[in-house]
């Protein structure tokens, strides 16, 4: 989804604030935070898909608003009330009136399900075109790369594809590689010509150029 959480190439936001010797956590709220989620999720409360669209269906104003963590308590307490393991009166019994995450969809009608080719569609050295692909729902192919040019420079195996595990319990493969993309070709004539930006995507999200 084209959500606010897709900030890659995006500008206006100032400078990224760097905080010398920044702790794991700067409240014990966040550590325990991170101790029930990663534990919900070991015991297959959630999958990892699931919980990073979680946090991308925030409210926009609320996710810009909050912390690193506050993102994994709203999509905590999301998935929870959503699976039926806490209500959401019991939610605003103990914690007040809480913001939870939009609902989400189910799978997108135009995501392909068909299991993948035995073989990988690209070699290292293939040039390929990142699809311009757009629905509501989960997907890991950034904004920035879509209908742009880039380079196979790994092939790295096969990957459940993300766009099904975040709406569906089963998991669908998909082939998977690194992918090369010239600063130029990203961000235009201004960007540094010797550099280039490398991005996992799955085969689904690629084309021959």
């Amino acid at each position: 989804m084209d959500g606010i959480h897709d900030l890659g190439g995006m500008q206006g936001f100032g400078p990224v604030d760097v905080e010398p010797a920044e702790p794991v956590f700067h409240h014990p709220w966040e550590g325990r935070t991170f101790a029930v989620a990663t534990s919900a999720l070991a015991a297959g409360g959630f999958n990892t898909p699931m919980f990073r669209h979680a946090i991308e269906r925030m409210d926009p104003v609320h996710y810009l608003s909050s912390s690193y963590y506050e993102h994994w308590l709203t999509a905590l307490a999301t998935l929870l009330v959503e699976a039926g393991i806490v209500t959401r009166r019991e939610l605003e019994e103990r914690a007040g009136a809480y913001r939870l995450s939009r609902p989400a969809r189910a799978t997108p009608d135009d995501v392909d399900v068909s299991p993948p080719g035995e073989a990988s569609r690209f070699s290292v050295g293939d040039r390929v075109r990142a699809r311009d692909i757009h629905f509501d729902g989960h997907t890991r192919c950034p904004r920035y790369v879509r209908g742009r040019r880039g380079v196979i420079v790994r092939v790295d195996g096969v990957a459940p594809l993300p766009e099904i595990e975040a709406h569906r319990r089963e998991q669908v493969a998909d082939h998977t590689y690194g992918v090369g993309f010239e600063l130029t070709e990203l961000w235009g004539g201004d960007a540094d010509p010797n550099a280039a930006v490398h991005v996992d995507l799955y085969e689904r999200y690629l084309e021959p150029a």
